[in-house]
């Protein structure tokens, strides 16, 4: 993060750039005070959101830059945002498009559009034509503004809102990209008839197995590399890095076993893919994002004798070249009910698949299909900086 030493006052409000340890420290520590009297809200660990926004660990900065900023009203912090500029997007979309993130605040229109203006001038100022967001920080980690479904707690890995941010984030001149869903599922669900039946016509074809751990660096390149092709033809798709895969590979070895993270192959080629997880957020709960005294005690007795009653699925693929074919859905299928099993067997209760987009018909009708409903609906939002762009 560049140093940034503009520092907009309008009338009692503040908005600071955040330069330093101590800065960085009260941007993170926000939503804890604007989500202080909503009962869905589970406050991430501390040292988590530091490790994700910073550039010496998290690859994502290796190919992008970002600057961050507190809003306050005398010395109370009351919101934050943050500002991304993605090479790797730029490169994969040549369209000129900065992102916004991190954004939370109080419900005051003032703090949200000043907060959004000084986001979009430090883009502008580098180039940037249109800007999109949320996205916390990149679209292959927390994306969207939750816009419905706001009465349940967030998962891992998924961001939470209050209902004012969108009216605030419209009031600034923001109007939909695009909506993305997390659907819920019951375990035990009955597969239809006309799953079964392109299984079974399948079988002599498809194997299903769990990653292999004594090769887990090798298996985590090809989940990568599944993931990056079934993906690519997607709104706003940006490749996975082969450094972002693995630090997301490091973090998945220490939260789950090897029946979790199943492959299937077609004729012996890896195909499709799936990652189920335990909900963190289950095991964090209550411990306002501090692992010490006692709360990494709490979170490993919930982890691994008490285990949570939800999960969430975050990543899924399947290779294009299956994608229109018989095989597809049942490629999809037969991954989802290979970690469906062994989460039976951990007492899982429910299972969140997220994100899944608006448009992607094929996928919403697999998981409608076999009992799921979406509960939660996230929005991109966008908006152009220059008039004839």
């Amino acid at each position: 993060m560049m140093q940034n030493n503009n520092t907009i006052n309008t009338a009692t409000l503040r908005i600071t750039p955040v330069n330093n340890k101590a800065d960085l420290d009260h941007f993170i520590r926000v939503p804890n005070r604007v989500f202080k009297a909503d009962p869905a809200w589970i406050s991430p660990l501390l040292l988590e959101r530091r490790m994700h926004l910073s550039e010496k660990i998290n690859p994502y900065f290796q190919h992008a830059e970002w600057q961050a900023w507190i809003a306050w009203r005398g010395d109370q912090p009351v919101g934050r945002i943050s500002a991304q500029i993605d090479a790797l997007h730029l490169t994969q979309h040549d369209d000129a498009t900065g992102f916004f993130g991190m954004l939370d605040a109080e419900d005051n229109n003032e703090t949200f559009s000043e907060l959004i203006k000084t986001a979009e001038q430090w883009l502008q100022d580098k180039g940037i034509k249109r800007v999109r967001g949320p996205f916390n920080l990149s679209i292959n980690e927390e994306m969207g503004l939750l816009v419905d479904g706001f009465d349940t707690p967030p998962v891992f890995m998924m961001s939470h809102a209050l209902p004012y941010y969108s009216k605030h984030i419209e009031q600034c001149g923001y109007q939909k990209a695009v909506d993305t869903f997390a659907y819920m599922i019951a375990p035990d669900f009955e597969a239809p008839q006309i799953m079964l039946r392109l299984v079974a016509a399948s079988a002599h074809r498809v194997h299903v197995r769990p990653i292999n751990l004594k090769r887990f660096d090798e298996e985590i390149s090809l989940l990568r590399d599944i993931f990056n092709d079934a993906w690519a033809e997607n709104w706003g798709f940006v490749p996975f890095t082969e450094a972002e895969f693995h630090e997301l590979g490091k973090n998945l070895r220490f939260l789950v076993d090897a029946e979790l993270i199943q492959i299937a192959e077609v004729d012996g080629e890896a195909a499709a893919f799936v990652v189920a997880m335990p909900n963190i957020n289950e095991a964090i709960q209550g411990l306002q994002g501090k692992l010490l005294p006692f709360g990494w005690l709490k979170m490993l007795w919930r982890l691994k004798v008490h285990y949570p009653n939800t999960a969430r699925v975050p990543l899924l693929g399947v290779k294009r070249k299956f994608q229109h074919t018989r095989l597809g859905p049942s490629l999809a299928f037969q991954v989802i009910d290979a970690v469906r099993v062994r989460l039976v067997s951990l007492g899982t209760k429910q299972i969140e698949l997220s994100w899944i987009l608006e448009d992607n018909a094929g996928m919403r009708n697999i998981i409608e299909s076999i009992g799921g409903r979406a509960y939660k609906r996230y929005r991109v939002y966008e908006r152009k900086l220059v008039a004839d762009f």
